[in-house]
């Protein structure tokens, strides 16, 4: 395997923190959000043996022709949910959650309110789309996702707005609706749309819905020993993580502070660090994406792979999904 067929010019989010924590690579790996192949190639060049590429986008195939073929890469095009029916016995699982910015470049997938699109958002490219929600949910159903998804406070004025602006068809469009319900954004603020395109996005690919079940999945793929690193970049991942990880390590995870506690459990992981690791300074200045990343990582035990509800690690869930 030559130095130059792994080699990448796109650097993956935290792989450096990801290499150190999972040493030594060997064996079959999974990266369950393929995108420009970054960690394929990472791992790959750290040690493994075989990496199964999962992406439910079916462009990144396309584009990963040129490189992937002589490389020991099976690639999977479906949903990183499903990733036991993908491979067993796995010696490492990881998965970088969110958007990749191949997609948000791409005008034509509507992701970005930065960029005149359709109104689109779908990875997958098919089933419903933001589209289809925002002119289609009524205003009590648009508010929820907004608020849940998107922890935006501002939900019921911005679904009011758009509601009376249906039809909307493009991203700029959309953008402009929501940037009349907030105050202008001041310097180094976030966009005034964001949190909202956050919460269609999240919705349109039940982003929640599918680490639930990766994270379920993981646990019965993963050998004794394997290991599982999750890449997220917004709080409702990183804990919904993080309490998976405490209550299927044997730790007591409640939804919240008030809830009864969790009986526990026989330890399914062993967590390598409590608290998420971080980007240091000197990623921070070569990737600006890695400034909200937080990872986790955590090590299969032998204990028979098990379950634990969506409330109890404190996913999200619309009136629809409870």
């Amino acid at each position: 395997m030559s130095e130059t067929a792994i080699s990448s010019p796109h650097i993956p989010v935290l792989i450096g923190p990801i290499l150190n924590a999972v040493a030594p690579v060997s064996g079959t790996w999974l990266d369950g959000t393929f995108g420009n192949g970054g960690y394929t190639r990472a791992l790959l060049k750290a040690g493994a043996q075989k990496v199964i590429a999962v992406d439910r986008d079916p462009v990144v195939f396309e584009m990963c022709k040129d490189w992937a073929a002589d490389l020991p890469i099976e690639t999977v095009q479906g949903t990183f949910s499903q990733l036991d029916s993908y491979g067993s016995d796995l010696d490492g699982v990881v998965l970088d959650l969110g958007v990749s910015s191949m997609q948000l470049d791409q005008a034509e997938r509507g992701f970005s309110f930065m960029r005149d699109g359709p109104l689109d958002m779908r990875m997958s490219q098919d089933g419903p789309s933001a589209a289809d929600i925002v002119n289609h949910k009524d205003e009590e159903d648009i508010a929820e996702i907004i608020y849940l998804y998107g922890e935006e406070r501002a939900s019921r004025r911005i679904a009011k707005a758009i509601v009376a602006a249906r039809p909307i068809a493009t991203t700029l469009e959309l953008a402009k609706i929501v940037e009349g319900c907030l105050p202008r954004a001041k310097p180094n603020q976030s966009h005034p749309a964001t949190r909202t395109f956050q919460a269609l996005r999240i919705a349109v690919n039940n982003e929640y819905g599918e680490l639930y079940l990766a994270l379920l999945a993981s646990e019965k793929a993963l050998k004794p020993g394997g290991q599982l690193a999750v890449v997220t970049f917004h709080s409702v991942e990183d804990r919904m993580v993080k309490r998976f990880f405490q209550h299927r390590s044997g730790g007591k995870a409640n939804a919240n502070r008030y809830a009864p506690e969790i009986e526990k459990v026989e330890a399914a992981w062993t967590l390598k660090t409590r608290k998420a690791i971080v980007a240091d300074e000197d990623e921070l200045k070569m990737n600006s994406r890695s400034r909200s990343a937080k990872l986790r990582v955590a090590t299969r035990t032998t204990v028979a792979a098990g379950t634990v509800a969506p409330k109890d690690i404190g996913m999200p869930m619309t009136k629809g999904d409870r």
